[in-house]
């Protein structure tokens, strides 16, 4: 573990290689699990505010499903989550062509309807954040369904904090991204 700040971030972070490859695995993470995606407890509000933007991108069954439970439920470890579809994907997910699970928040954001990238837990897929009580556990989760992620990365030698410095940029901001880096660095130096 690497101490940052009020956190303490994982080796794997460092590590292990990392760039999504949705032409692979078609956007399982969005499909697949035990629940929705973890929210936090403000992004509830933002999902209702934005939720008229998002509305056209959506899928009718999404559509319903937040109608039904509105923007988020309480999974079975208490922790609010957006809804599901069939207990199968985000109730915000919208299927390209090819069959390509897309978040239409994000979908919204690229087109400037809202400012809300999507949620951060989405966001920072492949790390997971705990907070716990004196500090923030800043972890990597290993699920296979991103396998065709962690080949792509290894071919092309993406560190997964690398892969993921704009949302590292947007939970912690700039400065804490330099820390990162120079943690890495230290970390080479002494291999």
């Amino acid at each position: 573990m690497v101490e940052i700040d009020n956190t303490l971030v994982s080796d794997d972070v460092f590590s292990k290689r990392f760039l999504c490859d949705l032409s692979a695995c078609k956007g399982a993470c969005c499909v697949e699990g035990d629940s929705g995606a973890p929210l936090e407890f403000e992004e509830i509000a933002i999902l209702e505010e934005i939720l008229d933007e998002v509305k056209p991108y959506m899928r009718q069954e999404g559509i319903d499903r937040v109608e039904e439970t509105g923007v988020f439920t309480i999974d079975t470890d208490g922790e609010y989550v957006t809804p599901l579809v069939d207990d199968a994907e985000c109730a915000f997910v919208q299927f390209d062509n090819n069959g390509i699970a897309k978040c239409t928040i994000e979908m919204a954001h690229r087109d400037g309807k809202i400012d809300f990238p999507k949620p951060i837990s989405c966001h920072l897929y492949p790390i997971r954040i705990n907070k716990l009580k004196d500090f923030t556990a800043v972890n990597y989760n290993y699920w296979p369904v991103c396998d065709p992620a962690r080949v792509c990365g290894a071919k092309l030698d993406v560190k997964v904090f690398k892969f993921l410095k704009e949302p590292i940029i947007r939970k912690f901001g700039a400065e804490y991204f330099e820390k990162m880096e120079a943690a890495d660095e230290h970390i080479n130096s002494i291999k």
